[in-house]
């Protein structure tokens, strides 16, 4: 059975849908788990929910002060364990209408900070000769997406980043890897039209949308010491999306 008895997680983008269904999914599994994110609101009522679980408000864009985050959560937690790269966001536009901040911001939250916050965790890992990171992605660095150039490009980024981290630490008891979610069901996709669900779930061949709870189960695994030779990968969530994508193209 798996356990994170006395390992110190951190979870960025613990407010959203999956992030915090990752953080539920930590501390019932005995985990000690600090989260954070950028709404204060969201983040009392998640400390409501789950009173052992410590919250702090940081901004990962402010990449300046990522190294001193890191350093101050791993004091907080005693440790550093375990990192769940969990925040990002998304500016979608045409690429001839996207402006040049809306590519910058985008990489630079999803792509850039994910390193930042990878390097300096690694850095406290590497004392302790233990880690885990998880990084998620997205079904659409892998296929890309109509008018999200940017957002596939930071995606598909993290996978290649996760990838040359995964070579450089593993020696040294250190492994990196990827969960790429497709369709989730969240706060966003309740506000899609149902015409609009009926055509998605169409491309799924389980026929449904993913929950979070999907992809913290793969996220508390390759967190845990059942996957403790696995490191580099990616696991896919997305109810076969993704292969009866790629089959499509085949027979195209």
């Amino acid at each position: 059975m798996i356990s994170f008895k006395n390992k110190k997680i951190l979870v960025t983008g613990a407010t959203g849908g999956i992030g915090r269904e990752i953080v539920k999914k930590f501390v019932s599994l005995e985990g000690n788990v600090l989260a954070t994110g950028t709404n204060i609101e969201r983040l009392d009522l998640l400390k409501k929910d789950f009173p052992n679980v410590n919250v702090i408000k940081f901004d990962i864009s402010d990449h300046s002060k990522i190294e001193k985050f890191i350093d101050n959560a791993s004091t907080q937690l005693t440790g550093l364990d375990v990192l769940i790269n969990n925040a990002g966001i998304n500016m979608d536009n045409l690429s001839l209408r996207m402006k040049d901040e809306e590519w910058r911001k985008v990489i630079d939250i999803n792509l850039t900070s994910t390193f930042l916050l990878s390097k300096y965790a690694i850095k406290k890992m590497l004392k302790s000769k233990y880690g885990r990171i998880v990084n998620i992605t997205s079904i659409v660095g892998h296929t890309g997406n109509l008018g999200q150039s940017n957002y596939a490009a930071s995606k598909a980024g993290i996978i290649g980043m996760t990838k040359s981290l995964a070579i450089e630490y593993a020696k040294k008891n250190i492994t990196l890897n990827c969960v790429s979610p497709g369709f989730i069901q969240s706060r966003m996709t309740d506000n899609i039209a149902e015409s609009v669900k009926v055509v998605l779930t169409s491309r799924i061949p389980m026929a449904r949308l993913g929950n979070g709870e999907d992809v913290a189960n793969s996220v508390a695994f390759l967190s845990s010491e059942q996957a403790s030779y696995i490191t580099g990968e990616t696991i896919h969530v997305n109810g076969g999306m993704y292969m009866s994508w790629q089959n499509l193209l085949i027979n195209y």
